[in-house]
Order: structure tokens, then C-alpha cells, then sequence
């Protein structure tokens, strides 16, 4: 049987620092677990558009669409900022993101008790925090049409296109059931019904699907800028949450900060399952390129290690692994390992993007003995 198969995107700024601390973790587990994968590499984003023009190429489209998992560091950078808006690096993601037809993007949100004096909330309101965001990623509001800055009599005018079909509102519903059966049985959809006809239709088809296919599973509606505010007043009222592509990216970066850094939270993007019965599926940290400590060794590794956990549990059916990995960062966290973002007035050993990745190995080691 041939080894699962991954290919590396790391793309821009801090991107291949953190990508470099997973692939100690990945051939870890080739050498002391047995999972052997076979992994190539390629370019996104802006490091794409530098040496071919594009901010993603076909030939690395190709090979996303046919490997087992696509592993990605992040995009961007000031450096692109005066491109052409259909050369800059971040529609290399979204092309990849749409041509994958990757709609159901889970953004967990976990604070580890270590952490958890770093959120800006009270200990006792985030501290056992684990929570997931499915955000819908492929249609909504960036991808909606008709699109762009027009002029109309003597001013211009920006137009985006807010727009959902039942069947891509649907399929993320039974992502986010699917995911709630597995975990608490719970799930909270956000939209503004109250005023968008998108946010009507939306909330008409969750209740549907709940209903005819779901209805052990106990369904909620809110608004999104309510769930927003519950969020920062009591997060750990919710379980699975599901929402559309805006509201999930601002939700999502919202919880983030529950946790204490963007450092520590990754994300799976998942499409419809390929002919070997996994699903076809993108795994990122949600943080950005943060190109001003790129090169530097302070960015943290943690989010892009995590993805890869999610990695091994939704793409490769292997949960106790994830687990194992998880554990391990929990473990170097505790002993008060810093990275740069997650120096706080109590301190803690400072230590850079590498000395991180190692800790975690290290962490791995010891658990395995």
C-alpha cells in the first residue's frame, strides 16, 4: 500500500520557518511511529508570483487536487501590496481554496491552561475553552458576483455580492452536525436573518437539515454580532458553531484571541471525499506571514504543528496520534516554554521557532517511552 501522501506549501514570510519545525514532526513520526509520508513541496503566494508570475501555478494546483493532504504556511506580505488585485498572493490561497471546492474550513479554538491568563477574558471564562468554528469557505461574499469598483455618475462605487445556493449552505450544515456528534451534541448557527435575505435562506436550510437528518443534534440560532458578543462574555456556552464565509473569518480571528495568541490556532479545510474515501483537505495556521518577524526565529510554530494534528485526525484516521501530538505541546507549554508572542508579565523561558519545534519532539520522545 502506497505511504499517504502530503504536499508543503509554505509560502511567504514566516511561512517556511514554521512549515521547517512540522517537518521535524512529520519525519518524527516516520521514524518512531511507523506513519511514513511521502511529501512534496511547492510554491503559493507571493514566493509563487517571484518566480513564476502567479501567485499559485497550475502544475501546483495539480498536484493539491491529487494528494492526500495539502499542508500551507501562510501568504502575504507589504512586498505585494501594489500588484495587480488578481496577482496578489492571497488569490493564490482563494484560488486553491475554490478549485479544491474545500466549503467546510474548521477553526478549533482550544485554550490550554497554560495559556490561559494570556486571553484578555478572566481565567475562569476561558480556561477548559474548546470550541469549533465552521466557517462555509468557498462561496458568500468573496466569491459572490457581480464584484469590483465601478464608477457610477462621478463617484466610484466597491460591490460585493453576498450569495448562497441551499445545496452550499446544506452540505457545510452536515460538516458542522457531523463534527457536533462526535464532540457535544451541540451546534449554534450565526447569520443576521434579521436583515439579509441570504441570512433567512440560511438559517430556513440549517433548520431543515437539522430536522430531517439531524435531530439528536440540539440546534441553535443566533445573529452573528450576538454570537460575537457571547463569545467574549461566555465562549464556552458553545460547542460546534457554524457560519457563513465573512462571518466565520471575523468569528473565527474573534475566538482566536480567546486562547491568547493566533500563534496557537490552526485550521482544516475539507471538501467533498476523493476515490479513496478521505476527503480532499487544506491544513493552515490561521495566523498570517507576519513578515516582520520572518527570518527572525520568533514566530511561533505551535498553530502550523496543530494543523498538522488536525491533519492526522480528519485526513489520515489517525485520532490517537493526534492526540499524542497535542499532548506533547500541552506538555512543553506547561513547563513554561515561550515563544516570543507568549511572553507574558509572569515570564516563562524564552525560545525561538526552533528550540519550540525540538521542545515538541522532545515532548514526543518522552511520551513514546
Amino acid at each position: 500500500m502506497a505511504n499517504p501522501s502530503i504536499l508543503i506549501l509554505p509560502g511567504d514570510g514566516i511561512g517556511p520557518e514554521v512549515m521547517a519545525e512540522v517537518r521535524k514532526i512529520i519525519d518524527w513520526f516516520g521514524a518512531k511511529r511507523g506513519l511514513v509520508f511521502d511529501v512534496s513541496e511547492d510554491l503559493i503566494g507571493g514566493a509563487a508570483y517571484d518566480a513564476h508570475g502567479v501567485p499559485l501555478t497550475d502544475e501546483a494546483l495539480a498536484k493539491a487536487q491529487t494528494v492526500d493532504a495539502v499542508l500551507l504556511g501562510a501568504v502575504g506580505g507589504p512586498k505585494y501590496d501594489n500588484l495587480d488585485f488578481a496577482l496578489k498572493p492571497e488569490r493564490g490561497l482563494l484560488r486553491i481554496r475554490k478549485e479544491m471546492d474545500l466549503f467546510s474550513n474548521l477553526r478549533p479554538a482550544q485554550c490550554f491552561d497554560a495559556l490561559a491568563d494570556f486571553s484578555s477574558l478572566k481565567r475562569d471564562v476561558v480556561a477548559g475553552l474548546d470550541i469549533m468554528i465552521v466557517r462555509e469557505l468557498t462561496s458568500g461574499v468573496y466569491f459572490g458576483e457581480p464584484r469590483g469598483i465601478f464608477t457610477e455618475g462621478n463617484e466610484r462605487v466597491g460591490i460585493n455580492t453576498q450569495r448562497y445556493t441551499e445545496s452550499e449552505i446544506a452540505r457545510v450544515a452536515r460538516s458542522a452536525f457531523e463534527l457536533a456528534k462526535r464532540r457535544n451534541n451541540k451546534v449554534c448557527s450565526m447569520e443576521k436573518a434579521n436583515v439579509m435575505e441570504s441570512g433567512i435562506l440560511w438559517r430556513e436550510v440549517v433548520q431543515k437539515v437539522h430536522d430531517e437528518e439531524y435531530p439528536e443534534v440540539e440546534l441553535s440560532h443566533m445573529y452573528a454580532d450576538a454570537g460575537a458578543m457571547q463569545l467574549c462574555r461566555w465562549p464556552k456556552q458553545f460547542d460546534v458553531i457554524v457560519t457563513d464565509n465573512l462571518f466565520g473569518d471575523i468569528l473565527s480571528d474573534c475566538a482566536a484571541m480567546l486562547t491568547g495568541s493566533l500563534g496557537m490556532l490552526p485550521s482544516a479545510s475539507l471538501g467533498a471525499p476523493m476515490a479513496n474515501g478521505r476527503p480532499k483537505a487544506l491544513y493552515e495556521p490561521v495566523h498570517g506571514s507576519a513578515p516582520d518577524i520572518a527570518g527572525r526565529g520568533k514566530a511561533n510554530p505551535i498553530a502550523c504543528i496543530l494543523s498538522f494534528a488536525m491533519a492526522l485526525r480528519y485526513s489520515f484516521d489517525q485520532g490517537v496520534e493526534a492526540d499524542r501530538l497535542e499532548r506533547a505541546v500541552e506538555t512543553v507549554l506547561a513547563k513554561g516554554l515561550r515563544t516570543a508572542d507568549l511572553m507574558g508579565p509572569e515570564g516563562g523561558k524564552p525560545v525561538s521557532t526552533s528550540e519550540m519545534g525540538d521542545a515538541i519532539v522532545a515532548a514526543l520522545d518522552a511520551d513514546a517511552n
